[in-house]
């Protein structure tokens, strides 16, 4: 049974994921932390050294949500093609639906992480490495299951895949309209059954 202060250090992880998601690292003081958990210092840095810490553990949370729902959205289906068309179902309307307040926590943390960030850094690069894995995985399933073209390259038609939604998901955040993520995510689907089916 988690103890108080394993409850307590959650609760700063579930409260400071939406700000860091939403406002950036950079934008999100420890006076915003403590506005959302109510907790004064103390109680926070009794939990955590610092903003760094907090941060890797909120985007940790957060990451972990999303892979969590992009698991279960594929589990239902029984072929590779049906997988990676559930993908796409999955990030449809994701701008205005999304799995955590703020969008995809893997393409902000992204934009905001560099050197400066080292910790933060490594853990946004391996959870798009996780990202474009699985996605290669089912490339190479449909090709085994004979459904897929063999001539495809899986990893490098994961990579197009993952850059066209979150290319459209970075258009549609701008532009203020989910539709421009939505055609991309149509053509995506007309690109794989037209194109990549044997």
């Amino acid at each position: 049974m988690p103890s108080k202060a394993d409850n307590t250090k959650q609760m700063i992880v579930e409260k400071a994921a939406p700000l860091f998601n939403t406002k950036g690292y950079a934008g999100t003081s420890m006076r915003d932390i403590l506005a959302a958990t109510g907790l004064t210092k103390g109680g926070v840095y009794g939990n955590f050294p610092g903003k760094d810490e907090i941060a890797a553990a909120a985007f940790a949370h957060s990451y972990g949500k999303l892979r969590a729902a992009l698991l279960r959205a594929v589990a239902s289906q029984a072929t590779a093609q049906g997988r990676l068309v559930a993908v796409l179902k999955f990030y449809r309307n994701y701008t205005v639906q999304p799995v955590v307040a703020g969008g995809c926590p893997v393409m902000n943390a992204a934009v905001e992480t560099d050197d400066a960030y080292p910790v933060l850094h490594r853990q946004v690069r391996a959870a798009l490495a996780e990202l474009l894995a699985g996605l290669s995985r089912l490339f190479a399933q449909g090709i085994t299951e004979e459904a897929l073209r063999p001539d495809l390259n899986p990893d490098q038609e994961a990579e197009y895949f993952y850059a066209q939604i979150q290319g459209g998901i970075l258009l549609s955040q701008t532009s203020g309209d989910p539709r421009v993520l939505n055609r991309l995510l149509d053509r995506l689907r007309d690109y794989l059954e037209r194109q990549l089916v044997r």
